[in-house]
């Protein structure tokens, strides 16, 4: 039986934690994970790699995660794709703010890298 792609845009400006989330997600056989070191990077790359899911980092400088959320969000290819939030923010009120915000979901930092492609699974399939 075949097994379907999944792809996921994963912005996050900090070279080790994106290495570490890399080398994680590339664990799962069925995703396929294309990085963003910037919000801007993002949106250079979401029309051509039509991604089925975005992880998203909170805080970065230039455009941080909410701004990128909410500029995604005006391209056709961003419109409607799940995005979900990676930060250390993770108080109720700033939880309940990024889900207002039209998240998907967050996974709180530091993340564990032997859950997270299974964390980013549930979250899609609740999506």
């Amino acid at each position: 039986m075949e097994r379907t792609l999944r792809k996921i845009l994963y912005v996050e400006d900090e070279p080790d934690i994106q290495e570490v989330a890399l080398m994680s997600l590339g664990l799962a056989d069925d995703l396929v994970v294309e990085p963003c070191s910037s919000g801007q990077q993002a949106l250079d790359k979401v029309t051509a790699f039509e991604p089925d899911l975005v992880l998203l980092d909170v805080m970065m400088p230039d455009m941080d995660g909410p701004t990128t959320l909410g500029k995604l969000r005006e391209m056709p290819a961003g419109k409607t794709v799940p995005i979900v939030f990676m930060t250390a923010k993770v108080q109720r009120d700033e939880v309940e703010r990024f889900l207002a915000l039209g998240a998907a979901g967050i996974i709180p930092k530091p993340f564990d890298p032997m859950t997270l492609a299974d964390q980013v699974k549930e979250i899609w399939r609740k999506a």
